[in-house]
């Protein structure tokens, strides 16, 4: 027998498991590859786009949570952050994000409005996109590691579709 689903545990769940899975890939990336440029984007990187994913969620945050008194965490040099600072960073940008989905599911699952916005202002749009995005970066990366050269392990590739165990690590700590 299957246990209840509670949807705000689900989502919140859903949402850690996302973030273990980009701070796992980011905690794998080879130093050669990190700062490889894109090829036909000499100034973008792999560490730019890796970086991209903390300051995006910074945004979201602040812009989100500025109503309720919400601090972003601090935006990442993207030229220059080093991969364990970034993971430090991508914590503390999930724990941001969180706090956002909380603020909702008080709201009745309602977000406030906000100047601008892509989606419809409530937790399960607002996961939809974040884990979207991170999704499409995710495999930007992983592409241009093959394209370069770098190509991943295997175990680590895989590791991203590992979501179970990647949730079993979120909850193991």
């Amino acid at each position: 027998m299957t246990k209840a689903v509670v949807p705000e545990a689900a989502i919140l769940q859903a949402w850690r498991t996302n973030d273990r899975v980009t701070r796992f890939l980011i905690e794998r990336l080879s130093g050669p590859l990190w700062g490889e440029p894109v090829p036909g984007y000499p100034r973008r990187t792999v560490r730019a786009i890796a970086a991209h994913l903390h300051n995006s969620r910074c945004v979201w945050i602040k812009t989100i949570g500025r109503s309720a008194g919400i601090e972003a965490p601090r935006h990442v040099d993207r030229g220059r952050v080093a991969p364990r600072a970034l993971v430090r960073a991508l914590a503390s940008s999930s724990r941001g994000v969180v706090r956002i989905l909380q603020m909702g599911f008080r709201n009745g699952g309602a977000l406030p409005p906000v100047a601008w916005s892509c989606f419809a202002r409530d937790v399960v749009h607002l996961l939809a996109v974040l884990v979207a995005h991170e999704a499409h970066h995710r495999g930007q990366i992983v592409l241009l590691a093959r394209q370069l050269g770098h190509r991943l392990p295997v175990p680590v590739t895989a590791g991203l579709w590992q979501w179970n165990r990647r949730w079993k690590e979120v909850t193991d700590r």
